[in-house]
């Protein structure tokens, strides 16, 4: 066993309704391209299954059942390094859950954040202390702002430099126009962040610049096509 990747399908801001069963299939390509990537490393990929699909307030249901999540991926498998990888809601999980001691790398792709308003207690950040982090957001994502994630990632590579944010220019929520591209990013900065791979030039100088360039990086069209397979 080297290593474990969490799936963590989006969600909804208030509900008690079960996971809905469409946010777990449009991870599957993701999973899929983690595990086929991963095998020679002994990468493992599991779907986290939420007791409901609401975030629910300051209860924050999704962000708990990931931290739970992770706990059993200690239990059963030992000391192995955990990704945890979400979308949207599941986007908002991953980086809220990035302080259990078992997680070393984070991937976020158009997560959902609450509005930055005055006199509003702003996301945190300090969880995402040394652990690598990558944001992925499109930039005509009208169900998640992008300038929201852009923000928080601004003030969380003030107390970690392992942060990176990529713009894919003209999709939405779903990332569907360059799925192929999200998903080799997505493969490239997983295993660069969970066995001895190296990162892809991009995905290095992505993490090495300084803000903006380093947090408004552009997912090249045809990004990975001269990767590792």
């Amino acid at each position: 066993m080297g290593g474990v990747v969490l799936l963590l399908p989006d969600g909804e801001a208030e509900s008690d309704r079960p996971p809905s069963p469409l946010s777990f299939t449009r991870l599957l390509p993701l999973g899929r391209t983690l595990a086929r990537a991963g095998r020679p490393e002994g990468l493992v990929v599991h779907s986290v299954h939420y007791g409901s699909r609401g975030w629910n307030g300051t209860d924050a249901r999704l962000a708990v059942d990931t931290t739970e999540a992770a706990d059993e991926v200690v239990r059963r498998y030992g000391d192995v390094p955990v990704c945890l990888a979400g979308h949207g809601f599941g986007g908002r999980a991953a980086l809220a859950a990035a302080d259990h001691p078992a997680v070393q790398a984070v991937l976020a792709m158009a997560p959902w954040l609450p509005a930055d308003e005055p006199g509003a207690e702003q996301e945190p950040v300090k969880q995402l202390v040394g652990r690598q982090v990558l944001i992925v957001h499109g930039t005509n994502d009208h169900r998640t702002d992008p300038d929201l994630s852009y923000r928080l990632a601004e003030r969380a590579k003030k107390v970690n430099r392992n942060i990176c944010r990529f713009e894919v220019h003209t999709d939405g929520n779903a990332l569907r126009q360059h799925h192929a591209e999200v998903l080799a990013l997505a493969r490239d900065f997983v295993l660069g962040s969970l066995f001895p791979h190296p990162y892809s030039r991009p995905v290095a100088d992505a993490l090495a610049a300084p803000p903006p360039l380093g947090l408004r990086m552009p997912l090249a069209a045809g990004f990975g096509k001269s990767l590792r397979p």
